[in-house]
């Protein structure tokens, strides 16, 4: 028996094989929980349909999460279909390419807005939209990166919106707290994903990761659904409000160490 047997999740935010989502999506299904997903826009349906299907998922719809009309929309969906949902994944992060290269203080007002709307704003609406169908046991959880607490050159606004993405957990955590539903986050490191294309550096950013990580290794969409896994399950069932580090190690180190010798 999975560890998700007989739970109802959603995951938001898959655009192709190589996102965190579906390495995510794939855990769930390989534990047993029963899927639905959600992906930006007619621009990625042909991709998305056939991962749907790969993993039985009936329930498959776009959602625009800068339009609350869209978001209300597919949770009156969600509703209707599954009746109660256990799991929300919020697997969403976007801002303009010029905002991810050169210096922060050149970022836009309303690029500035654009980041802070879709990659944090809108994990606080689908909270708010789902919460009359979040079963007691739940769990939502929202990725982030470390870049929400140390400078990664580059990573300027986003930055700045995961450590808002990661507060919002936070807050929202105690929020359902009476309703027992928990809300934490993963800050996975750095995975070659659609999204981590559009930073300037992320090449080399991803090659010297696993130099530095105490476990010399870089981490997978798969070992970040194995997290979500954990976090979504009854194993965590007293643990909401944190960020679970998905990085090798990565984050503890002040330093790299220059003369280490395997």
């Amino acid at each position: 028996m999975g560890l998700l047997e007989g739970k109802k999740a959603l995951v938001f935010g898959l655009a192709n094989e190589r996102s965190i989502a579906w390495g995510i999506t794939q855990a769930f299904k390989r534990e047993g929980a029963e899927l639905g997903l959600s992906y930006a826009g007619e621009v990625l349906k042909h991709r998305v349909l056939p991962l749907a299907e790969q993993v039985g998922a009936t329930f498959v719809e776009p959602c625009d999460v800068s339009n609350d009309d869209d978001i209300q929309n597919i949770a009156q969906k969600a509703a209707a279909h599954f009746g109660e949902v256990d799991i929300l994944v919020h697997s969403i992060a976007y801002a303009n390419r010029e905002d991810l290269m050169g210096t922060y203080y050149n970022t836009t007002r309303a690029g500035f807005h654009l980041a802070m709307d879709v990659s944090v704003y809108s994990f606080v609406a689908l909270a708010r939209a789902f919460q009359p169908i979040l079963r007691p046991g739940g769990a939502l959880i929202c990725l982030s990166y470390y870049g929400a607490e140390k400078v990664a050159p580059n990573y300027n606004v986003m930055g700045v919106a995961k450590a808002a993405l990661e507060a919002s957990t936070r807050y929202l955590a105690y929020d359902f707290g009476p309703q027992k539903v928990r809300v934490n986050a993963i800050s996975a490191g750095p995975i070659r994903t659609l999204s981590a294309a559009g930073v300037t550096g992320f090449k080399d950013m991803y090659r010297h990761f696993a130099e530095i990580a105490p476990l010399h290794e870089n981490v997978t969409a798969e070992d970040v659904g194995n997290a979500a896994v954990f976090l979504c399950s009854d194993l965590s069932s007293h643990i909401t409000g944190e960020v679970l580090y998905v990085d090798s190690g990565y984050n503890i180190m002040g330093a790299p160490d220059l003369h280490r010798k395997e």
